[in-house]
């Protein structure tokens, strides 16, 4: 018996029943339903309670109207009876359930708030019964119920949503950004519940439909246009050796390469716990932190990061919008999201979980083979990561390294490229040297001065109006340009922006001409360092030219002798 067949049979087994007085006293008040998409929401929640793996959504503003269909486990008769009285549900039943919630829903509120603003119907079935239609009242007493044909699963409609409320439609935003809300809606419960198939329609015509997947990164592609799967990284980290298909403590990280997917707004950044997008800055912090070095000046990252967490673990009963939660262990998920980042951002991570072929392992080992550039002294404190067998074969304008690759040729910046690699350099070792005699400057102001001596420099009148520097970063004390060096030091903010410019003034600069030994050596520290994708100011450091585009632009498929008229 598959996973969901598990599911669906122990959902349907279960009564829908009555709260008792202490836990209903104990529920933070529940939210109020204030919109289409937030019936949409609730409604589509129960349905992935349910076990559906299709779900309709029809939403007609109109009409006031909102339906949602699914091929869930169904209701009988008895639980349908029942369905919307106040503080009914199926999902918790003690005190002690409240803190041990594995389900969206648990208040027992949503079609009980929704048979008092609306006209409610709903059809059932479970897989083993007959069908049945419900019609409810305002207080949620069921006041129709009778056979129906229907397949198994539940169909909620909703209509005149608000009917008595003409104050609240007022108050409702123009239809275009409700419609948004829903979409919205819909895409946040996608990419947690990425099994589940999706068809919305808009108005009584179709809107747009979404396909199931075993992973959110083939719904992110759905979701977001020109984003590519080869533009995305997933990793996956557990905290447990159980081999069971959900295990606890688990931390799935789906994340857009820097230097081909980024956003002008912070919109994409998606944390999720237990299949529900909540709000974490502590983690939304961690993670612009880590990635703030590879993106371009004012872009934001494309990412989803999904905590799989024991219910034991989180109080869902922090907030009614159930989109605040208290966490234990943050810290140790945030180290946990770093580790992530830094693994989905690796050069080597997109050749892992790719079968090769064996004409392609053949190609590695004999590139293996042939590297007898390799030099000791230049990667003696690197990282034991295995490298790719990129070999320089030359330079273009004096700028650009040609790598040979089994898959292509790459070109390589050798600027930026430089420049991330003394970067992470300077970010694990900033030494800073005394300099004799000492560099003395002039005109420098109240705010220079401090921001020199932040980064630890001895700063100490000299004159009228004179500086003198005692101490400057290593890289920068033997360069003929110090002096500039250290006044375009003075109106950095922090010290990672110091590190960033010393690394971009010390880096090679583009029109040198390198040797193949030089242009090697770069190619194998570059590719050593933690994030190589971009460079500390988010200008990517590569581009990849794989042999299948390159055979498609030289048109290599073509049979020969039809390619001559023959």
């Amino acid at each position: 018996m598959s996973a969901s067949s598990i599911l669906m049979s122990s959902v349907s087994d279960r009564a829908i029943e009555l709260l008792p007085t202490d836990v209903v006293r104990a529920i933070a008040a529940g939210e109020v339903i204030d919109s289409p998409a937030a019936a949409v929401r609730e409604l589509a929640e129960n349905a992935i309670d349910a076990g559906a793996t299709r779900i309709s959504i029809a939403v007609d503003l109109d009409r006031w109207s909102v339906c949602v269909s699914d091929n869930g486990c169904g209701m009988t008769r008895e639980n349908l009876r029942r369905a919307a009285i106040a503080h009914s549900t199926s999902k918790i039943h003690r005190f002690d359930d409240l803190h041990r919630i594995s389900s969206l829903g648990f208040r027992g509120e949503a079609l009980h708030g929704l048979a008092h603003l609306a006209r409610l119907e709903i059809h059932s079935r479970t897989a083993d019964g007959d069908g049945w239609r419900a019609a409810y009242d305002r207080q949620g007493a069921a006041i129709a119920l009778e056979p129906t044909a229907i397949a198994p699963g539940t169909v909620v409609a909703v209509r005149d949503l608000f009917r008595d409320w003409q104050g609240r439609r007022d108050a409702l935003p123009s239809p275009a950004q409700q419609f948004r809300a829903v979409q919205l809606t819909v895409a946040n419960l996608a990419l947690c519940h990425p099994q589940v198939n999706w068809q919305v329609w808009k108005q009584g015509k179709r809107w747009f439909s979404l396909s199931g997947s075993p992973d959110p990164k083939a719904l992110l592609v759905q979701l977001l246009r020109g984003v590519c799967l080869e533009d995305l990284r997933q990793v996956s980290l557990s905290s447990s050796s159980s081999s069971r298909e959900e295990a606890e403590d688990r931390l799935d990280l789906v994340l857009g390469l820097p230097d081909r997917c980024h956003r002008h707004r912070l919109d994409w950044l998606k944390f999720a716990v237990n299949g529900r997008i909540v709000n974490l800055p502590e983690l939304e912090q961690t993670a612009l932190s880590a990635l703030s070095r590879m993106l371009p000046r004012h872009r934001y990252p494309l990412g989803f990061v999904h905590l799989r967490v024991s219910p034991e673990a989180i109080d869902w009963n922090r907030h009614p919008a159930k989109t605040d939660l208290y966490l234990t262990q943050i810290e140790t998920w945030q180290e946990r999201l770093r580790s992530a980042i830094d693994r989905a951002l690796r050069l080597d991570e997109s050749q892992r979980d790719v079968p090769r072929s064996p004409r392609m392992q053949h190609l590695l080992k004999v590139s293996a083979s042939k590297a007898s550039y390799r030099l000791d002294d230049e990667s003696q404190d690197s990282p034991p990561t295995p490298l790719m067998p990129l070999r320089a074969v030359g330079q273009v304008s004096n700028t650009y390294i040609v790598a040979e690759h089994p898959d292509g040729v790459w070109l390589v910046e050798q600027h930026i490229a430089h420049e991330r690699v003394l970067f992470e350099q300077f970010c694990d070792d900033w030494q800073l040297v005394e300099l004799e005699p000492p560099i003395v400057l002039q005109q420098l102001s109240d705010r220079q001065i401090e921001r020199l001596q932040a980064l630890s420099m001895e700063v100490e009148p000299f004159g009228e109006g004179l500086w003198a520097i005692r101490q400057a970063p290593a890289p920068l004390a033997v360069r003929d340009d110090c002096a500039e060096a250290i006044v375009e030091l003075s109106q950095t903010p922090d010290l990672e922006a110091a590190q960033v410019a010393t690394a971009c003034r010390s880096a090679i600069r583009n029109g040198t001409i390198l040797t193949l030994r030089e242009m090697q050596t770069l190619l194998d520290r570059w590719q050593q360092t933690r994030h190589p994708h971009t460079c500390p100011h988010g200008r990517p450091i590569y581009l990849a030219l794989d042999e299948s585009s390159l055979a498609r632009y030289f048109r290599r498929h073509w049979v020969i002798g039809k390619s001559h008229g023959i």
